[in-house]
């Protein structure tokens, strides 16, 4: 029996990409490693959960699987099917790509940590922000970041991630070994919203939703800004998504009292 750490690695990049490879491979230094990532890109799929149709899990490696489903689904069926006690930390990642302020309720990325948050299990998404310093968007070198999440995974198995709550780091493309990161809050995006429309061939229109470009507010102390700087940044989420400060004036209003 083994007394390493039990970790569940997953992504929504697919189970063939390169950051959750080189991810998992960091992460075997350090504890036992179980992946279940989706057979293919599940981008912005945010919470999707599989209710109304089947799934395939296929193992592809030793620990290793893939499902048909979500990163939720890949969670799930991590925790309550494929292993035989409660993994210790779930890691989400290397994204393609950051995951900054409002990004965090479109990714699947995060929304595979956030199904460990609601079992009650600590969690850490892990993105790295692409190179868009020439003409065009490059990959950058994953093992640099995959290093920097195994020194917050130690740290978080050593002391402890408050229950409901996730870690999320972005790591900047130019990270190099030694950096460290910054604590920051989750920042604000600028979506440049756009529709395409087109047509088939047979004469049926189809759409296309989404922006050329994503931007962001200058933000002191936030995600955004630390990876715009060049920082990579850790932030915590809560699950807890309640406005605690207006619940005082909304009972004020007129209507909230029947009677």
């Amino acid at each position: 029996m083994s007394h390493k750490p039990l970790i569940v690695v997953s992504n929504d990049d697919g189970y063939q990409a390169t950051g959750l490879l080189v991810l998992a491979d960091a992460l075997e230094e350090v504890a036992e490693v179980v992946v279940v990532a989706p057979e293919r890109e599940r981008s912005a799929v945010s919470h999707s959960i599989s209710l109304h149709k089947p799934l395939r899990l296929e193992q592809w490696g030793e620990r290793r699987w893939w499902s048909s489903g979500t990163p939720t689904d890949c969670v799930y069926l991590a925790v309550v099917h494929l292993l035989d006690r409660p993994p210790d930390l779930v890691v989400s990642g290397i994204n393609r790509g950051p995951n900054l302020a409002e990004d965090v309720l479109y990714s699947g990325t995060v929304a595979a940590a956030m199904e460990a948050c609601i079992m009650d299990l600590p969690a850490l998404a892990v993105s790295l922000a692409l190179d868009e310093s020439g003409s065009g968007k490059i990959d950058p070198d994953p093992a640099p970041a995959a290093r920097l999440a195994r020194q917050v995974v130690t740290d978080a198995l050593e002391r402890g991630i408050p229950h409901r709550t996730l870690l999320n780091l972005n790591v900047p493309s130019g990270y190099r070994d030694g950096d460290g990161w910054e604590v920051t809050r989750m920042g604000r995006r600028n979506y440049l919203r756009e529709v395409r429309v087109n047509e088939d061939p047979r004469g049926r229109r189809y759409y296309w939703i989404g922006g050329p470009r994503i931007g962001w507010h200058d933000v002191p102390g936030s995600d955004c800004n630390a990876i715009r700087d060049g920082r990579a940044s850790l932030t915590p989420i809560h699950l807890d998504l309640t406005h605690h400060h207006l619940m005082d004036e909304l009972t004020a209003w007129p209507s909230s009292d029947p009677s």
